[in-house]
């Protein structure tokens, strides 16, 4: 009786968050809301909250039952109450325009890549997406309420892509089902989007400087969407020692490498021995499969049936992906594939630009991203949930324990031998270092009055990042407060997780059998996991 009715208020709440956020619905598989948009003004999001609000009381009164069932209804509460504190408290949808076109471009992208493009059923939905961008940027005037000058830059720089997207649509569509109302909404929801910009220009010009969430806001999202108990200035004080910790270690490693104590020299130089540009996906794809076969082989996880497919980055997603990046399939794909996307440099571009783009994907450091990306990390973490028979592991998630598996994983690989050279191993711990001060950065930008320039400098200095990259990345965390501690806590917890495990298994511990037990529960919070096992809250 008690699970039958946590099971009907799981349904009851992911249905409202298809129809509050139909293209994460898109994303997720589903195909019953993507002919249209979401809608975020204060009138459209009023009885979505509120429906939201009475859910969640309904869900803290159920009497759940068995552990389990207790553990995914503790988690899909706190989904709840981010996702009202979210739009209530930290109201990105009145302060950052990007809060409107990613959800516009993800909405179109989403419907692209799917295996029946082009198909009556997906066109149809693609040309009522289309017809429907002039209203959502209606919406998206009449609640920027307070825009903030950097995210409106920001936003300004989405916009090619977005006039890349549209075009590719209308030519992909053309000769299709729908093809002349596509063609038709194409045009209209071009020429709103040029419209867009013009209030975007107006918005990087007048629009106001502060970004940070400020420590009450930092520490909610630290309780209910990470599930942790450390607040922002313990947070504060890992990041720092951490950072100490990691650049002793590459001095020691680039003394040891004959390469004196200067390891920022050593990366330098090494970050010259680069794959040509038509090269590039190909030696990605060939590193994800020796790491996929290195799992496979050691016996380290499962390997999900899903594909996983390395592909150069299309043009309208560039702006956006200046590296790579992983995109997962749905929950509920009816053709499930993972793609990797390849950010190979645009033979246009000058030749000491391209070759800056090319240094950023040394063959020493392929090892550590596709392990990240793919085998054993977020390709198999993600598809792995996708197929768990509970609805909450399948779509609810925190990024803590999704980038903090994948950083983990870089290490336990190298543990396990993956590394194929001194010289991958000592990239691992670059991009070990780069995490830990994403640490102090999160904290510093929302919590401690740090300033972005502050922060783009401690980037320059400490991780040796180009000062033009080190902007990009400050101006995403001061739009994405508290996911940036993500990726090196997230780590610390699954490796106390771990030694935990191992101290309460004694001589039955084994790899394999920790590595099970962490995937069994998708996304969820590593404190959760912990409850699960019987290792402590």
């Amino acid at each position: 009786m008690a699970l039958g009715a946590f099971g009907d208020l799981e349904r009851s709440y992911f249905d409202l968050r298809w129809h509050l956020d139909p293209v994460a619905a898109t994303l997720a598989g589903l195909t019953a809301y993507d002919d249209r948009f979401g809608r975020y003004s204060p009138p459209a999001l009023a009885p979505h909250l509120a429906a939201l609000k009475s859910l969640a009381l309904a869900v803290e009164d159920t009497d759940v039952g068995g552990l389990e069932t207790e553990i995914n209804c503790t988690a899909l509460l706190n989904d709840m109450r981010v996702t009202i504190w979210q739009f209530e408290q930290d109201r990105p949808q009145a302060k950052n325009p990007g809060f409107w076109l990613t959800h516009l471009f993800s909405g179109l992208h989403g419907l692209l890549r799917r295996s029946d493009r082009g198909a009556a059923q997906n066109a149809a939905a693609m040309a009522g997406r289309l017809e429907d961008v002039a209203a959502l940027l209606d919406d998206a005037r009449l609640s920027l309420t307070e825009p903030v000058r950097m995210f409106a830059e920001t936003a300004l720089q989405m916009c090619p892509g977005g006039v890349v997207l549209i075009r590719d649509i209308r030519v992909l569509y053309a000769a299709g089902p729908a093809g002349e109302r596509v063609a038709a909404a194409a045009e209209r929801a071009g020429a709103a989007l040029a419209a867009f910009e013009h209030d975007l220009d107006r918005w990087a010009e007048s629009g106001g400087e502060h970004f940070a969430l400020g420590e009450d806001g930092f520490n909610f999202l630290l309780h209910y969407q990470h599930a942790l108990r450390d607040t922002a200035p313990e947070l504060w004080r890992y990041g720092l020692r951490l950072t100490e910790e990691i650049l002793a270690d590459l001095t020691s490693r680039a003394e040891r490498m004959g390469a004196g104590s200067d390891w920022a020299a050593l990366a330098e130089r090494l970050r010259g021995d680069h794959p040509a540009a038509e090269e590039l996906v190909g030696a990605y794809a060939r590193e994800m499969e020796r790491a996929k076969t290195f799992v496979a082989e050691r016996g380290l996880a499962p390997i999900p049936a899903v594909p996983l497919d390395v592909i150069a980055t299309p043009e309208f997603m560039r702006p956006l992906i200046p590296f790579a990046a992983y995109d997962s399939p749905g929950p509920y794909a009816a053709d499930p594939r993972g793609l990797f996307y390849v950010t190979v440099p645009d033979p246009a571009l000058p030749a000491a630009t391209r070759e800056r783009v090319l240094r950023d994907h040394s063959r020493h450091e392929l090892a550590a991203t596709s392990l990240h990306e793919g085998y054993p990390g977020h390709h198999l973490q993600l598809v792995l949930a996708q197929g768990n028979p509970s609805e909450t592991r399948k779509n609810v998630y925190t990024p803590l324990t999704l980038e903090g598996w994948a950083l983990y994983c870089e290490e336990m690989m190298a543990d396990q031998g993956f590394y194929a050279s001194e010289e991958e191993r000592f990239f691992q711990r670059v991009h070990l270092l780069w995490r830990a001060v994403r640490i102090v950065l999160d904290v510093g930008l929302h919590t401690r009055g740090m300033g972005f320039e502050e922060a783009v400098t401690q980037m320059v200095d400490v991780v040796h990042m180009e000062r033009a990259n080190a902007e990009a990345e400050v101006t995403r965390y001061c739009a994405s407060p508290g996911y940036q501690i993500c990726y090196g806590v997230g780590r610390r917890e699954l490796l106390r997780l771990r030694d935990d495990f191992r101290a309460a298994r004694g001589s039955a511990f084994t790899l394999r059998g920790f590595h099970d037990a962490v995937l069994m529960y998708g996304g969820l919070p590593v404190s959760l996991m912990r409850w699960g096992m019987g290792l402590g809250e």
